[in-house]
């Protein structure tokens, strides 16, 4: 008797694009599954529910594929038609999810793009991300011209870690862009930590902005410059990457018997970069 009442019920049907040209690549197929709500007697719902007696929906890729746009779009009606096919002809159809199927494909048309991360890494006390690798560093999207212009790199999910101090290895999907195919889709991540040390390095005293004829002498002529570096990346800091200086600019307009020194420039592998003293004993020359 329970059986023999009206119910509604959600199906999931699948959905197959089929009879796709070889010579096209869909960059974004279509959902997999519409979800439809069926009003009939218990009894036709139940043999909806525990049977093969529902087959997949066929979308035919040349129905409805735009090659002008490199997209297809299915509508409601169209797939309430091919639904109510599959359906005895007492069954009733109250809601349809989604409202319209979209795929999108193109003839080949492919780039390679780099990787960039998103997320955020944070190295332990002491230590720092001194590198990070993809692989692939590059990968191939597919999709029609604007698409393939617009698009400069791919970003990864999003990944957070913390208090990393040690090598970490991590398989990552990468971020889906509406009408793009990419591969591979998921991509490696290695994160290379260093620790951190403190050094510093030797560095002369150079004069800017002297007026033709003067010479400017520092006492000392050079001068300690202090900074933060990991310890394998120590060996590739030189001397000749930092600049300290002296502007005459500066003595006029504060004169005293001693001169103001200025970073102007360090390593780009360091951090924290300064000065061990900020001020000397200088003298002025006339040539």
């Amino acid at each position: 008797m329970a059986l023999n009442e009206t119910y509604e019920e959600e199906l999931a049907i699948p959905v197959r694009l089929y009879d796709v040209p070889n010579n096209v690549v869909v960059t974004q197929p279509c959902t997999d599954t519409v979800y439809v709500t069926v009003r009939d007697k218990g009894f036709t719902l139940v043999t909806y529910l525990y049977t093969n007696r529902i087959t997949p929906i066929l979308v035919d890729f040349d129905s409805y594929a735009d090659s002008d746009t490199g997209k297809g779009d299915v509508p409601l009606s169209d797939i309430q038609k091919m639904t109510l096919q599959r359906l005895y002809g007492s069954s009733k159809i109250t809601s349809i999810k989604p409202h319209s199927l979209s795929f999108f494909f193109n003839y080949g048309q492919s780039k390679r793009v780099p990787i960039r991360l998103s997320g955020n890494v944070n190295p332990g006390k002491s230590y720092y991300i001194s590198r990070i690798k993809f692989w692939p560093s590059t990968v191939t999207i597919y999709a029609n011209k604007a698409l393939l212009d617009s698009v400069k790199y791919v970003y990864t999910d999003a990944l957070y870690l913390n208090n990393v101090e040690d090598t970490v290895m991590r398989r990552v999907p990468l971020r889906p862009i509406n009408g793009v195919k990419i591969v591979p889709s998921i991509v490696k991540i290695g994160f290379y930590v260093d620790i951190l040390t403190e050094e510093s390095v030797e560095v002369p005293i150079v004069a800017v902005n002297m007026p033709e004829g003067k010479v400017l002498r520092t006492f000392p002529s050079k001068v300690n410059v202090k900074f933060t570096v990991g310890s394998s990346m120590f060996r590739n800091v030189k001397p000749d990457q930092f600049m300290v200086v002296v502007d005459y600019n500066d003595i006029l307009a504060h004169p005293s018997d001693k001169c103001i020194l200025r970073l102007r420039q360090h390593s780009p592998d360091v951090t924290m970069a300064r000065l061990e003293m900020k001020q000397v004993d200088y003298l002025i020359e006339q040539q």
